[in-house]
């Protein structure tokens, strides 16, 4: 039926370019403007480890009313903030303001990723 063909073959090739579209727009992957093909290169590798890396926090924000989230709007609202770091021998600390509307949603994903097995090898 139309309706099947329309979900199997249409409806992936829109997310594929939704995907597309977040890696251009949010994460800025189009700016390859260097006159040396490798300095471009290594840029789109720095944009692919970059949605990578947001791909395993939207996994990571499963359950959330952030969990079907672009790219974009995951990176402004849990990546964008205003934070003192400070690094010592043990640990990183991070104090963010105490009117951080994401607060209690970005220590769940911290403490979910956390406990992610890094794989060995």
């Amino acid at each position: 039926s139309s309706k099947a063909l329309h979900q199997k073959q249409y409806c992936p090739r829109g997310e594929m370019e939704n995907r597309l579209k977040e890696q251009q727009l949010d994460l800025f992957s189009d700016r390859t403007s260097n006159h040396y093909f490798d300095d471009n290169q290594l840029r789109l590798w720095f944009h692919s480890l970059a949605y990578v890396l947001l791909n395993l926090l939207r996994d990571a924000l499963h359950h959330t009313p952030l969990a079907k989230a672009h790219v974009g709007t995951i990176r402004t609202k849990l990546l964008k903030v205003g934070t003192l770091i400070r690094v010592s021998v043990r640990r990183i600390h991070l104090a963010m303001h105490s009117s951080f509307a994401y607060r209690d949603l970005f220590a769940l994903v911290h403490q979910r990723l956390s406990q992610t097995a890094v794989p060995s090898g």
